[in-house]
């Protein structure tokens, strides 16, 4: 069965469950053949139930030990624009669009989406333009995140130091 892991981390984006929810999004998610839609939806005070999302098979929860298993299992990872959900998806192997909150002041999360973009990792939209890019992005274009290689940090810590 497709499916669609939504995750806000660990904070509340209510607006951004919203709009994954709404007929529109649906739609625009059952027109690329996603047939199950799970929802991590944080501290937010939405928490809506398996009927209130006809045509989709839809399971939501607040928070678990380890979201892995989520995204792994899934076939798309929509997440908040957290560091942390970006490169655990990232790190997963998984196809990314990353939903920033523009609401947010100084809004760091916008440099990290763009960056990860023009690198070809992930796809990123707002909550307005959400379901016009479930629409038409093309997950084609997205490029695997290689894992760092904190061994070549660690020589060169070791070689500026004078260990190595």
């Amino acid at each position: 069965m497709k499916t669609v892991f939504v995750t806000v981390g660990t904070t509340s984006f209510d607006e951004l469950i919203t709009n994954i929810t709404s007929s529109e999004a649906v739609q625009a998610l059952k027109a690329r053949g996603y047939e199950r839609l799970v929802l991590q939806v944080g501290r937010g005070s939405l928490l809506p139930d398996a009927d209130s999302c006809p045509h989709i098979r839809l399971e939501a929860f607040r928070f678990k030990d380890s979201i892995a298993e989520d995204m792994k299992q899934a076939d798309l990872v929509i997440s908040h624009a957290g560091a942390g959900s970006c490169l655990e998806a990232l790190g997963a192997g998984r196809p990314l669009l990353v939903v920033v909150n523009d609401k947010l002041m100084n809004n760091h999360q916008l440099e990290l989406a763009r960056q990860l973009h023009s690198d070809s990792h992930l796809l990123y939209c707002t909550c307005t333009t959400l379901t016009e890019t479930l629409t038409t992005m093309d997950l084609s274009v997205l490029q695997p995140f290689l894992p760092g290689q904190p061994k070549y940090f660690a020589n060169f810590l070791d070689k500026a130091l004078g260990i190595q």
